[in-house]
């Protein structure tokens, strides 16, 4: 299988550690060619999507994502990939100028400017302006502690520095083979039910929600300023049923509660009648390295 376009964007509940065990769980159809539609509403870090674009002769993409500076990425990665690589190379050479203190002061002044100009940003029309905007996001999203995307309730982001020795913040190799996967895609900004108009049953969907957090402490699903709660997720069952009812094969990743309560069938009831398979999966994110061991995710499919 081709794997040559990676994640350009280190991302909560990123699915390449996955891979290989949603590959394995991809519809026959999908392998076969007789899917001619693959949908994404939660695109994230994108690595299914640049999977499935390689290997799978799917002929339409539509992504989107609540997330309107990750939607904003994308689009400045398909329209002018060669700009965003200048702007990057530009700040990467004066970011590994800096020493260390310095470079912190550099983030957090970088950090200052983004969130500053966000409420003056039209993130529905292309502008020259948008590609500045998505150098800053990559710069911070590799260089903040974690690789988290993260936003207050005012919509700011707000995670600290990393303190990283080396960080890679311009792959221009890799951004040029994204750049040629997402000219095939339409990339769309909002809520994950907008997709329903493009989903028939020659459409294969993944749903990646922000996972339900396994414990008080552990949420990463403020990553735009509304946060995906239990409602939204109940929201997002429903919705998989009703486009089950029109014949679209689908898949879905979440967390799973028995991690840390045997007893919580949460997910058992939501997508009772579905096919739930547990797999292994690899913390990355938290707080505590010790933490970041291998736990069970949930995958779901309606075939």
């Amino acid at each position: 299988m081709t794997n040559s376009a990676r994640p350009c964007l280190k991302w909560a509940g990123g699915k390449t550690q996955l891979l290989d065990q949603i590959a394995a769980r991809l519809p026959a159809e999908l392998r076969a060619g007789k899917l001619a539609r693959y949908v994404e509403p939660f695109v994230g870090s994108g690595a299914v999507f640049f999977f499935v674009a390689e290997n799978f002769p799917t002929r339409e993409y539509f992504l989107s994502d609540l997330n309107p500076e990750l939607v904003l990425v994308y689009r400045v990665i398909r329209a002018n990939v060669d700009a965003l690589i200048a702007a990057l190379t530009k700040i990467e050479r004066k970011y590994f100028k800096l020493a260390p203190d310095a470079q912190k002061k550099f983030f957090y002044d970088t950090r200052a400017k983004f969130n500053a100009t966000r409420a003056h940003l039209d993130c529905d029309n292309f502008q020259p302006e948008w590609i500045a905007r998505a150098a800053q996001i990559i710069f911070l999203n590799r260089t903040c502690y974690n690789g988290l995307f993260r936003v207050n309730a005012r919509g700011g982001f707000n995670v600290p520095f990393g303190s990283y020795k080396n960080p890679r913040i311009c792959d221009a190799e890799n951004l040029r083979a994204v750049a040629r996967l997402l000219q095939r895609a339409t990339i769309e900004q909002g809520d994950f039910a907008a997709c329903a108009r493009v989903v028939d049953r020659d459409t294969f969907v993944y749903f990646d929600p922000p996972y339900r957090p396994l414990s008080a402490t552990a949420s990463f699903t403020a990553y735009a300023r509304a946060e995906f709660d239990d409602a939204a997720q109940r929201r997002l069952a429903e919705f998989y049923r009703a486009l089950d009812a029109r014949g679209a094969k689908l898949m879905l990743s979440n967390s799973d509660p028995k991690n840390v309560n045997p007893d919580d069938d949460f997910f058992e009831q939501l997508y009772a009648g579905f096919r739930i398979t547990r797999v292994s999966a690899a913390r990355m994110i938290n707080s505590v390295a010790s933490k970041r061991g291998a736990i069970n995710e949930l995958i779901v499919t309606n075939y």
